[in-house]
């Protein structure tokens, strides 16, 4: 097993992955115009745009969307999102 050196460039970097971790799906980090992409497929979930496959009308939140909702192109369940920054 080779250990990773513990330089403060490997702390940043490792922090840079923890921020993005905990962003998946986080409903408590998103506002009502928050966008959020499937890191699988890249799918990006505009709450302006809606989504035309599940029937979910445009002006919908992250939040508001149905526990059982899943990313329209790959089937990937909410917590496989990524919050996006503002553009």
């Amino acid at each position: 097993m080779t250990r990773r050196p513990h330089t403060p460039e490997a702390n940043e970097a490792e922090h840079a992955a923890m921020v993005s971790y905990e962003s998946f799906g986080d409903a408590g980090r998103t506002g009502p115009g928050t966008r959020l992409e499937c890191k699988v497929c890249w799918y990006i979930y505009d709450p302006a745009e809606g989504d035309v496959v599940w029937q979910i009308p445009p002006g919908t939140p992250w939040h508001a969307l149905p526990p059982h909702w899943t990313c329209p192109n790959c089937s990937a369940t909410k917590d496989q999102f990524l919050v996006l920054p503002d553009a």
